[in-house]
């Protein structure tokens, strides 16, 4: 059984409210959970204390039994001074994407402007 620490949505359409939970990984994410352990309000402005609360002992304690943190979980846990985040590294999120040719773009435009009736 792997075991996962990760968000579970509640709260009203557009109004988005999060528990973070201890579930088995084959669960649904607002599925069947072992444990609740903190909650997340993205309403919240940002140094709000509301706006996440952990429960640091039980958390460290699902740690120890090897549950896996979701990457926003990871955020928190970092911020908190849990446990330490690596950064992704992307190398291709920096590079610009090939443009389309100029040739497919020029058809597109004079269409337009044959179908337009004579006055």
């Amino acid at each position: 059984m792997s075991v996962v620490i990760r968000l579970s949505r509640a709260g009203a359409k557009k109004r988005p409210f999060y528990r973070l939970v201890v579930a088995d990984s084959r669960f649904p994410r607002d599925g069947r959970f072992i444990e609740r352990v903190g909650t997340y309000d993205p309403k919240k402005p940002k140094d709000s204390p509301e706006r996440v609360k952990l429960e640091l002992e039980r958390i460290k304690y699902w740690l120890s039994k090897g549950a896996q943190p979701s990457d926003r979980i990871m955020r928190f846990l970092d911020a908190a001074g849990v446990k330490k985040r690596t950064p992704r590294n992307n190398p291709q999120k920096a590079k610009p994407k090939k443009e389309a040719p100029a040739e497919a773009a020029a058809p597109a435009a004079a269409a337009p402007a044959a179908e337009a009736p004579a006055a």
